[in-house]
């Protein structure tokens, strides 16, 4: 049995470093570069005020996930479907939707090293 293109990673999942994070997105989303950038300087200002890592801990740990789901472009496709689903105006479908995102999301989390949300 073959694995289809679509099926392979488009790069390999990076380290959980700022600057390995950064290519990859650059790589794989540019047009998400300008988050990235915000996200980063308002995690290293949060850090820096209260002398906690914790905020660029998160910033890594966000990101790391994002960039597992959008080099995988069938689990990134489904994730788009399913966040299209959860803002239908439909509470029944916006539960599941729900629901297998954060399926898709745990998987990131365990892919990457993550405890479960």
């Amino acid at each position: 049995m073959t694995t289809s293109a679509a099926a392979q990673p488009l790069i390999p999942q990076p380290p959980a470093t700022v600057a390995a994070l950064r290519q990859a997105v650059s790589q794989i989303a540019p047009a998400a570069l300008p988050a990235f950038t915000r996200e980063l300087d308002l995690a290293a200002d949060q850090s820096r005020q209260g002398s906690d890592l914790a905020p660029l801990q998160r910033f890594v740990a966000q990101w790391a996930v994002y960039v597992h789901i959008q080099r995988q472009p069938e689990v990134a496709a489904e994730f788009r479907s399913w966040e299209d689903a959860a803002e239908s105006g439909d509470a029944a479908q916006a539960r599941q939707a729900a629901a297998h995102l954060g399926q898709l999301l745990d998987a990131a989390h365990a892919a990457v090293g993550l405890p479960p949300r």
